[in-house]
């Protein structure tokens, strides 16, 4: 998803775009390129103890299992009101960037209907989806860095929309990736295994993303049955034979981000005293199926 947006922005008037890596990941990006949909991109690629003009945008499009290492990678990169956009998931990369980078503006931001596969340096996608971001409430007229993200997410053809309350879409999309990344993640398998209604899949997905409604109206966050009614209606349009970033973890023996989510929820289960049995079960699946891989 990463190299997606990358590309989009890369291809913007006006946009100038680089990218922070080093070691290895640096030489394969400079001598293999990225192709995305079929055309290859050779992004300008700056090492991340390299001082740099600070970034109007930085975009985080790493996994969480790397983003620890990428936080400290950005330090040259971040200025006082340089806008960051988290495009990881979960629910606390955000505040973990604004702690490390105060001077930083971080909006909270989620994507949701991408259906993008990596394979090695290729990246296809049929469908990108939407981003949305802003701050956490955000009424018309929207603060400078929500219109600045606008104005580039316009210039490079994404779609996007800037929530009321963009809490609430956060933790719908923790919902969302609780459920279906998990399951299909465990299962190996595409989304087609859990868009048919009704199937074993497809009710063990509910049953995961409704332990997240528990978790959520006990913390007073607004999220019930017609969050997952819209889910619904999003996991419809999907293409069936595309899988999702975690079951493309398990495919390719990578670790997965099961801590961010049934971890979470089982962390926030047990400090609420609220029962959490579909993601505990799934989160030692997952944790099995990792060793497994190794």
């Amino acid at each position: 998803m990463g190299a997606s947006y990358t590309a989009r922005l890369h291809d913007a008037p006006g946009t100038k775009v680089r990218v922070i890596a080093d070691g290895e990941r640096a030489q394969r990006l400079r001598r293999d390129g990225v192709t995305v949909n079929g055309r290859r991109y050779d992004f300008d690629i700056v090492a991340p103890h390299e001082v740099v003009e600070p970034a109007e945008l930085l975009l985080v499009g790493v996994k969480y299992t790397g983003f620890h290492s990428a936080l400290e990678q950005m330090r040259h990169h971040i200025g006082p009101g340089t806008v960051v956009i988290s495009l990881i998931n979960g629910i606390t990369s955000e505040a973990e960037i604004a702690e490390a980078y105060p001077q930083s503006h971080p909006l909270l931001s989620i994507t949701y209907g991408v259906d993008a596969v990596r394979q090695g340096q290729v990246i296809t996608y049929e469908h990108l989806g939407k981003i949305a971001f802003g701050e956490p409430a955000n009424e018309a007229p929207h603060s400078e860095p929500v219109r600045f993200v606008a104005r580039l997410c316009e210039d490079a053809g994404l779609t996007y929309e800037v929530p009321p309350d963009m809490v609430h879409d956060l933790w719908w999309k923790f919902m969302v990736n609780t459920g279906v990344n998990q399951v299909t993640a465990a299962l190996s398998a595409p989304y087609g295994i859990v868009q048919d209604p009704g199937s074993p899949a497809y009710e063990l997905m509910l049953a995961a993303q409704r332990e997240v409604l528990a978790i959520a109206q006990a913390r007073g966050i607004r999220l019930d049955e017609t969050d997952i009614d819209s889910w619904l209606k999003v996991l419809a349009a999907l293409a069936p034979n595309q899988y999702t970033s975690m079951a493309q973890d398990i495919l390719a023996h990578r670790p997965t981000e099961a801590d961010i989510f049934s971890g979470a929820i089982r962390t926030m289960g047990a400090e609420l005293g609220v029962p959490v049995p579909v993601n505990t079960c799934l989160h030692q699946i997952l944790k099995s199926l990792e060793l497994k891989g190794s």
